[in-house]
């Protein structure tokens, strides 16, 4: 008789609690569970460019009344479950992303909705404002973190593939979205590859490794390259 075979027993592991952080802070940013006193502030940042918006189901916004009507909808949500992203060094609001996909029974929860303004993209600020949101995760007890793009919106794909998420595969015809079919590009980690990103990201983070003018000296991809488990046939090592 063959013997069955079932997954490993998850001995002592218990579901871990949904997001309920108020603030996250970090060296670089602050992020502050979204409300409606964010809605002029990001309105304003991000109105110098309606690009930013392309790969989100909602926007652009032409004018403030209905942006704050969005922002007041998403505030009173727990999933997604929205932040919104202050850059320490400037004082302002820049963007928003949240936790979705919420599922504490399989210990798996998704980063998501992530629109940043012109001024925060590309900054030491945006990268830590993901890493504090995959460390809350993994230190809650979630075993699995994902991250999920249109498979056309390669930025997001190689910022998936930077963080050390591994690539695991195109859903196709995966959802529609603004009347578009979308194929989806998923990443993960899991929380046994936590010790290793995290190590990489405080060597990341230090202020040792930017030089006088702010430029990285170690690349992040780099560090977490040996994390992760499975690389973006479309990006390759990048």
């Amino acid at each position: 008789m063959q013997q069955k075979k079932f997954g490993e027993e998850l001995t002592g592991w218990t579901p871990p609690r949904t997001p309920d952080a108020a603030v996250m802070e970090g060296r670089y940013m602050r992020l502050e569970r979204l409300a409606w006193t964010h809605a002029d502030p990001l309105y304003r940042a991000n109105s110098a460019d309606d690009a930013i918006w392309d790969y989100l189901p909602y926007g652009p916004f032409h004018s403030e009344v209905p942006f704050i009507r969005w922002v007041q909808d998403m505030a009173g949500q727990s999933d997604p479950f929205f932040y919104a992203l202050r850059d320490k060094a400037s004082g302002q609001v820049g963007g928003v992303m949240s936790y979705l996909r919420i599922t504490p029974a399989a210990g798996s929860i998704e980063l998501g909705h992530i629109n940043l303004s012109p001024r925060l993209q590309r900054t030491r600020a945006a990268t830590e404002a993901m890493m504090l949101m995959i460390g809350w995760a993994f230190e809650a007890g979630y075993r699995r973190f994902e991250w999920k793009c249109d498979a056309l919106n390669i930025p997001s794909r190689r910022a998936a593939q930077r963080l050390g998420l591994s690539y695991e595969g195109v859903f196709r015809q995966a959802t529609v979205v603004k009347g578009r079919n979308r194929d989806t590009a998923w990443f993960a980690a899991i929380d046994k590859e936590w010790p290793g990103l995290k190590a990489a990201y405080d060597a990341w983070l230090a202020p040792s490794n930017f030089d006088a003018e702010g430029q990285q000296i170690e690349r992040l991809g780099d560090l977490t390259r040996l994390v992760r488990v499975g690389s973006d046939p479309v990006l390759g090592t990048d």
